[in-house]
């Protein structure tokens, strides 16, 4: 179960600013508006930063998993965000998730993982193709490939295979 709402540890951890961070205000927002793209901006804008992430942003993975999951509705924020959070996780000077929380976010990358298999075949736009896709390799320990979808855009690529020559 991810860590309750009303858990006063949320009060102690970071951003990927690495500033004290209260995210919970911003995950109730996120379950409850119709229109969710302002809110995700401000969740990456918390829980991602060039590469930085925080205490806050592995404790949210299950929470925005369950979101989704409620919403039914393919989103590519969630997939992107949560790959960018596993693949910067313990990296440089990220944090790993805290014990505590830990069986709850590797827990939440699977069902995430599980509702990509079954959202990519009803995703309309490639960049949630993509953010899907870079999820599932990361979670099928193929996280180069993931990170390449995760962090390279399609016309990105297009111009590495064009340097390559084919």
């Amino acid at each position: 179960m991810p860590l309750p709402l009303d858990d006063p540890r949320w009060l102690t951890l970071t951003s990927g600013r690495r500033a004290l961070t209260d995210v919970r205000p911003l995950l109730m927002q996120l379950e409850t508006t119709t229109d969710p793209q302002q809110v995700w901006d401000q969740l990456w804008d918390e829980l991602y930063h060039q590469g930085d992430i925080g205490t806050a942003s592995l404790v949210s993975v299950p929470h925005l998993v369950r979101i989704h999951s409620e919403r039914r509705s393919p989103d590519w924020n969630v997939y992107l965000l949560v790959s960018l959070i596993e693949l910067h996780r313990a990296q440089a000077e990220n944090p790993d998730t805290p014990d505590w929380a830990a069986p709850d976010y590797q827990a939440s990358i699977h069902t995430l993982s599980e509702l990509g298999l079954r959202e990519l075949p009803v995703a309309v736009d490639s960049e949630t193709k993509r953010s899907i896709l870079g999820l599932l390799a990361i979670t099928h320990e193929a996280r180069v490939y993931g990170r390449a979808l995760a962090e390279l855009s399609e016309d990105e690529v297009a111009e590495l295979l064009s340097q390559r020559g084919t």
